[in-house]
């Protein structure tokens, strides 16, 4: 491992963000501004008047606009970067899929906020969860720290996978909660990160391209094939920056953590900051003799099934908290995810020569969805208790409802 200077301080989710952003220094950042969000592109405009960065600072009208903004400047070659949340993010939507389908590496810090309405200003994810198939990289951070590892592997994710990219927080939990993070030397970051070369740039007048043209049925399908299988590969580019990363600096990073998982009889799997909760109600409950674990996705677009389904493999019982609903009458999204890695790793397709194709399935384990947070609800530690406790009770052949409101005055 090298040896780095750093500093620790204490920083809210959205000063390490700023904090991420003002030494990546990128060529652009358009932003709107949004609760909240705001504070991540406002602490960043002041680095701009004070002069310690020379990013170009544009001020829209609209998100909308903002991702729009970040477009031009990444096509014409520069690092663009902005921030939203929620409504904002609904707003960019449009936009999300023209930023991907162009493959350009624009950043984005999300801050999660539910999506109105009713009208609400506080955490859950369902406004990530609204564009997860736009064609961007997610990745969830538990706490500032992570925050702000994330935005600045982040650029090297984008700028490899030629793919923009989501980090996210969860609103207020971690955007306005003081914690104790590392912040890494100028210079470190600034080597890291890199200077951005693009591959193919509108203002190179000597290669001259065309972009944003009108895609007929002659070729949309092809070009649409070259960015999934950008995403494909995006899952191992984001493992090897990870490593990285750990190399440089000691903190280690991959498609998702596992917590006293190895052995475990039950496990939660949940993104975010409800994550560092559970982790103490593992420790509570393993010093009770309670064989408990926790699968913790980071990445989740693209979604690790092979990684996550080989990880949960020994588990006998399983519990997806999801903090957005699907509104299908299904499971939540997270849940769908994890049920369909662990069917395709249960299952083999084998060709009877006799009776034509069939799927041998092996044996399936119980899967229970708990929807929860919706709004900002607080998660409390017995919440988390509860549901461990609902795995060993449907161990013992207690009958469970597979889709779980927790917390709701029903």
């Amino acid at each position: 491992m090298t040896v780095t200077k750093s500093n620790i301080v204490a920083k809210t989710g959205n000063e390490a963000m700023a904090e991420a952003m003002r030494q990546i220094n990128p060529d652009v950042v358009a932003a709107y501004p949004i609760t909240p969000a705001t504070e991540v592109v406002q602490i960043f405009a002041s680095f701009i008047a004070d002069g310690l960065v020379d990013t170009e600072f544009v001020p829209v009208e609209s998100e909308h606009s903002a991702m729009s903004a970040c477009i031009g400047a990444s096509a014409a070659g520069g690092r663009a970067m902005t921030g939203t949340s929620s409504q904002g993010l609904a707003l960019m939507a449009e936009m999300l899929y023209i930023a991907a389908g162009l493959r350009l590496p624009i950043v984005m810090a999300d801050v999660n906020r539910t999506l109105s309405g009713p009208l609400n200003i506080h955490c859950d994810h369902s406004d990530t969860m609204m564009v997860k198939d736009s064609g961007w990289i997610q990745i969830f951070s538990e706490n500032a720290q992570e925050a702000y590892d994330n935005m600045l592997q982040a650029v090297r994710i984008a700028e490899t996978a030629r793919l923009p990219v989501i980090v996210t927080t969860d609103g207020f939990i971690i955007s306005h909660g003081m914690e104790r993070i590392e912040i890494l030397d100028d210079d470190e970051v600034k080597k890291f990160v890199g200077v951005y070369t693009p591959k193919h740039y509108l203002l190179d007048f000597d290669n001259l391209i065309t972009l944003g043209a009108l895609d007929l049925p002659d070729y949309y399908f092809e070009h649409k094939r070259q960015e999934i299988e950008a995403m494909i590969n995006s899952k191992s580019i984001i493992a090897d920056i990870g490593k990285e990363f750990q190399t440089k600096f000691g903190r280690g990073y991959e498609l998702f953590e596992t917590y006293r998982l190895d052995d475990a009889e039950a496990a939660i799997v949940a993104m975010g900051s409800t994550a560092g909760t559970i982790k103490v109600v593992v420790d509570d409950l393993r010093s009770k003799g309670k064989k408990v674990g926790l699968l913790k996705p980071r990445v989740y677009r693209p979604f690790p099934k092979e990684e996550i389904a080989d990880a949960l493999k020994d588990v006998k019982i399983i519990a997806v908290m999801d903090r957005s609903d699907s509104m299908n009458a299904q499971e939540g999204p997270v849940c769908l995810e994890v049920k369909a890695a662990i069917y395709d790793a249960s299952t083999s397709l084998s060709i009877d020569p006799e009776h034509g194709r069939r799927v041998d399935k092996a044996k399936f384990r119980p899967i229970l969805n708990y929807i929860y947070g919706l709004g900002g609800r607080e998660i409390r530690l017995d919440d988390i208790e509860f549901i461990y406790n609902e795995l060993f009770d449907a161990l013992k052949g207690t009958d469970k409802e597979r889709v779980n409101y927790l917390g709701v005055r029903e």
